[in-house]
Parts: structure tokens; C-alpha cells; sequence
């Protein structure tokens, strides 16, 4: 990117850009925005100046809820919508919501994510419909749908990996496959959207333990084999988020593993 005006989070020449917020008079969506880490991208780019269209699929309370967090914080700043990913058809109406708010598009999160174990000889083709859908044919659909928006922007994708995409979840086959092609989508992208819109991912480790919860001993386990010895949470990507959305111009088709070293420890 040529210009600090046309990169999100260019240091001098946005309007609003000041230093406390950087991504002032630019706008974001964020898939899944309702709750988790989602939320937590959502907050933090928000913070950072930002407008913010929050996506959804059922989450509506929490997604109202959060709306109105945001608005109170400053009014008109962020807008919730509902839709389902895998309808491919619906994706350009959910980027026009943004663009129809906010005026632009800058960033396109793609956060929505299903999760669950599929153990071979148990794994039935709607497990795969889903999770390939979700991790990895609604983002690229979506960053399809988006293009034009930010390539007038100069602006960012930012996918939302996983370090199991690099290194097998064991009884997560079909999960891991799915992150694993998000990987190479990001990198894919950044050469074809390239020159006008960087393209990275950031994979998390054990941030979060999944909704269902997780079994205390395997907690356990998967903290020792962590070199920092402890979780992390969704604040960690959220920042990782908003390094590269305002810090990084220079960046692009990168992964960036936010695991507190699980994958060197493994």
C-alpha cells in the first residue's frame, strides 16, 4: 500500500485517524460477531475507531445486545445483521449492508466457524457440508462478494484460522482439512486481490475452550504441551486482529499463530 489515507490504519492521513483511534471513518465486518472471540474482534476494532457491521446466524439477543453496547459508546457506529453463510446467494446483500451503512468496506473478518469432532468412520456428509461451508466456502464466497468494496478501499482480510489447520486435531479430520484450506485460501487471495487488498490470518491455539466445554484433564494436557503454560483469550487475537488492520500496510498472504507456543511445544 502506497498511502498511509487508503491502508486501514494508516498512521496520519485518515480522517479521524488520530493516534488513540486509528480506524477512525473506516468500516468493518465481522462474521460471528455476536459472542466469543467474534465479539472480542468486534469490540476491540470499535475501539480502534471503526465502524462495525455485526454478522450473525441465531445469536440475535446477543448481537442486539452488543449493537447497543457499541452505539452507546458512540451512536451509529455499528449495526447488526443476520444471515445464514452457507446461502452463497445472500452474500453480497450482507457486504452491501456494510457499505450501505458505513459507505465503504475496509476490513472483512471472517470469523464464523463451526467446531466439532467427526472420529472417522462416524463422518456423514452434512458434517462435511458444514464445517467445509462454514471454515471455508462462506470465506471465500464472502471475500469474492467483497472485492470490489475493498479493493476501493485498499483495504484487508482477515481470516481466522486455527493452528490445527497446520497440525491435525486428532477425532477433527474433517475441521482441520477445512482450516488447513482457509490457509491456503488466505495466501491464495493475497496474489489474486493483490495490489489493492492484503489478505492474512491469524490462527489461534488454546484461547478458548469450546462451548460444550472440554474435559479438565485434556485441559490440562494441552496447557503443559504450551510452551507459556496457560490459555489465552480472545483479547490475544483481538489484538492480533488490530496489528493487522492498523500496523501492518506492509503485510500480506501471512499467518500469524497466536497459541502461546502450542505449536512448538507439541
Amino acid at each position: 500500500m502506497a498511502t498511509t489515507s487508503d491502508t486501514p490504519g494508516g498512521q496520519t492521513d485518515a480522517p479521524g485517524g488520530a493516534a488513540g483511534a486509528p480506524l477512525a471513518g473506516k468500516a468493518v465486518l465481522v462474521t460471528g460477531a455476536a459472542r466469543r472471540v467474534g465479539a472480542a474482534v468486534a469490540r476491540t476494532l470499535h475501539g480502534a475507531g471503526a465502524s462495525v457491521l455485526l454478522h450473525y446466524r441465531s445469536s440475535a439477543q446477543e448481537a442486539a445486545s452488543l449493537e447497543l453496547e457499541l452505539n452507546t459508546l458512540r451512536p451509529g457506529s455499528a449495526l447488526s445483521a443476520a444471515c445464514d453463510l452457507l446461502d452463497v446467494a445472500g452474500l453480497p446483500q450482507l457486504v452491501a449492508r456494510a457499505t450501505t451503512a458505513f459507505g465503504r468496506l475496509d476490513v472483512l473478518v471472517n470469523n464464523a466457524s463451526s467446531f466439532y469432532p467427526t472420529p472417522v468412520g462416524e463422518i456423514g456428509e452434512r458434517d462435511w457440508d458444514d464445517l467445509i461451508g462454514t471454515n471455508l466456502k462462506a470465506p471465500l464466497f464472502l471475500a469474492q462478494a467483497a472485492a470490489a468494496a475493498l479493493g476501493d478501499s485498499r483495504g484487508l482480510i482477515l481470516n481466522l484460522a486455527d493452528i490445527h489447520g497446520m497440525r491435525p486435531l486428532r477425532r477433527h479430520p474433517v475441521y482441520s482439512v477445512a482450516k488447513a484450506g482457509l490457509i491456503m485460501l488466505t495466501r491464495s487471495l493475497a496474489r489474486e486481490l493483490a495490489p489493492q487488498v492484503r489478505v492474512n490470518a491469524v490462527a489461534p491455539g488454546p484461547v478458548l475452550w469450546p462451548a460444550g466445554g472440554l474435559d479438565g484433564e485434556l485441559q490440562r494436557k494441552i496447557i503443559e504441551r504450551t510452551a507459556l503454560k496457560r490459555s489465552g483469550s480472545p483479547q490475544d487475537v483481538a489484538r492480533a486482529c488490530l496489528f493487522f488492520a492498523t500496523g501492518a500496510p506492509f503485510v500480506t498472504g501471512q499467518v500469524l499463530a497466536v497459541d502461546g507456543g502450542r505449536s512448538i511445544g507439541w
